[in-house]
């Protein structure tokens, strides 16, 4: 019994010992004697896609009829990759996959004579592109399934949207960067599932369960207040007035005075969304938000609402126009430097005169004109739903010398961004009180909830009747004395006023004699306003006021959204 029990000891020993020589070997010849041959098939088994089914949630424009109209999405396609080392003619590759690659062909030849298995060419494949890169059959070239954010619009409100990027060279998460893209990047970002598994350790482990974790947060869709189609007429607007007088810089903002919602909002030159490759860094931010500027004469309306809302002035009140004033040791004139003698407060805005807005300065005093500029909030934040929103200059309003008051009067000496004076014209416009601009209106949640984003109304700055009395007084610049009234519409009153401000000249101080900005506002119609337009125009050639500028692009933007929204008429 002894002996048969040592015997099959031994016999199972021999086999154990047996299979051992017999995976050593194996192993020896997978690790060693082939060992470049099974990394390479190994390295193909690899699942190269970091973020292998991006996910964020949507970004959507709300049409006229309040269907949604995708602003930013995500669409579906595929990574090119390649391995360098299975690639026999690097020249003939890059030439071949050209037509489907954003990099130029010195860039392809750089990434595809690394000494590595594995190197990114282009993460949005389209799925035509997909089939005509397999036809080739090209060595050491992969496609893996993707998905990437989209903008369907290319540049329809390119710097509102924003898009996402990478925040430093060692993240790995894509983040908004610019736009509503970054202001509700909490909302929109989602958590993406990581796929960087070897085939063979999923094999031999149970890393399955760790390796596909599922998403488990809730984000949401932004759904924002801006109308495409209007977008796209105001594109085309500021588009051809920027060609027309070479300006560099031009800008609008389309709002509801009554509650700040933002129907469009845009400047030019812009960029396309989708393809930023060789755009300058300097084009992505906002200047609507993030740049201040000197207005000129729109603010006038602004200090003549101030004067009758205070009661020093009325509208038929009277002032001794002698073409200048003398204060602080400064001379402040007229734009053409004449004197009208007496004049009503109505020509202080038909004829755009510096001198009377700071004869309305000093009959209501220095406090009282600061405090009612610091209520139009021109040198705060709006709260507008976009990053980076600047403060005003305002300091000038602090000073103790009467000139500084006299040249904020008329919009020289501060400085506002163009969201914070579109806030402050709707306070002339909608019963006097403040809005808060803004761009998104609804939150739509993954599990299907929705919450609505709601606003408060701000501060009553002008009583009713004010703002009543001002919009009268802007309707007649319109019918009167723009373009000697020739512009006006038969059947919906327009309030409006221009302005035409020297730029500053930050080496030499004081202003250039050759450089204006002009800027533009009105809403319509006049009495219930459902829009309002501001629009600015920064260095335009050939041209000094902005009366020869903005006044027809902005009459073609009331036409068109007076037909557009079918505004009943009001006279």
């Amino acid at each position: 019994m002894r002996q048969s029990t040592v015997r099959r000891i031994r016999i199972i020993t021999g086999c154990i010992l047996f299979l051992a020589f017999i995976l050593v070997s194996r192993l020896y010849y997978i690790q060693i004697a082939s060992g470049a041959t099974y990394s390479e098939k190994a390295e193909g088994q690899y699942v190269k896609t970091k973020e292998a089914l991006y996910s964020r949630g949507s970004v959507f424009f709300t049409a006229r009829d309040g269907k949604s109209v995708a602003a930013a999405s995500i669409r579906s396609g595929y990574l090119l990759s390649v391995n360098p080392q299975l690639v026999t003619d690097k020249n003939d590759l890059c030439t071949k996959l050209a037509p489907f690659l954003t990099i130029n062909q010195e860039r392809c030849l750089s990434q595809v004579t690394q000494n590595k298995k594995y190197v990114e060419l282009e993460r949005t494949i389209s799925k035509e592109a997909y089939e005509e890169i397999e036809r080739y059959r090209i060595a050491g070239v992969q496609l893996h399934r993707n998905q990437w954010r989209f903008y369907p619009g290319d540049s329809l409100a390119a710097r509102i949207v924003g898009f996402v990027g990478y925040t430093d060279k060692s993240d790995t998460e894509l983040h908004g960067k610019y736009g509503l893209e970054r202001y509700y990047d909490k909302i929109l970002m989602k958590e993406n599932e990581v796929r960087t598994v070897n085939i063979f350790a999923e094999i031999f482990s149970n890393l399955g369960d760790m390796v596909y974790e599922k998403d488990e947060s809730i984000r949401g869709d932004v759904v924002t207040t801006i109308e495409p189609t209007v977008a796209r007429m105001l594109d085309s607007v500021l588009k051809k007035t920027q060609d027309t007088y070479s300006s560099k810089f031009t800008g609008a903002i389309i709002m509801n005075p009554k509650n700040g919602e933002i129907y469009a909002m845009s400047a030019v030159p812009t960029f396309d969304l989708n393809n930023r490759g060789s755009t300058s860094i300097d084009v992505f931010p906002n200047p609507l938000v993030e740049n201040v500027y000197e207005f000129g004469s729109t603010i006038k309306a602004l200090t003549v609402a101030a004067g009758l809302d205070s009661g020093v002035i009325s509208r038929v009140s009277t002032y001794y126009d002698a073409g200048s004033i003398d204060l602080d040791g400064f001379t402040i004139r007229n734009f053409d430097g004449k004197g009208r003698g007496t004049v009503p407060m109505q020509e202080v805005l038909n004829q755009s005169l510096n001198t009377g807005v700071s004869y309305v300065v000093k009959k209501m005093g220095k406090e009282k004109f600061r405090d009612y500029f610091l209520n139009y909030k021109l040198g705060s934040e709006t709260g507008i739903d976009l990053p980076n929103e600047a403060f005003g200059l305002v300091d000038n309003l602090r000073s103790p010398r009467d000139v500084e008051y006299a040249t904020a009067s008329f919009g020289q000496g501060i400085a506002l961004t163009p969201i914070a004076a579109t806030r402050a014209f709707a306070v002339l416009a909608n019963g006097g009180y403040l809005v808060t601009p803004h761009l998104a209106n609804e939150i739509i949640y993954e599990d299907g909830t929705k919450r609505e984003i709601t606003y408060p109304v701000g501060a009553q700055v002008l009583t009713v009747e004010t703002s009543e009395e001002i919009s009268r007084m802007l309707v007649e610049v319109v019918d009167t004395a723009l373009r000697g009234g020739k512009l006006a519409l038969p059947n919906h009153t327009i309030g409006a006023k221009t302005g035409t401000a020297q730029i500053p000249d930050p080496e030499n101080g004081g202003y250039y004699e050759d450089k204006f900005l002009h800027s533009f506002f009105g809403y319509f119609p006049a009495f219930d306003p459902e829009f309002l337009v501001f629009m600015y125009t920064v260095e335009p050639q050939g041209v000094q006021y902005a009366s020869e500028t903005l006044t027809e692009p902005f009459m073609e933007i009331a036409k068109f959204l007076i037909n557009y929204y079918d505004v009943p008429p009001d006279r």
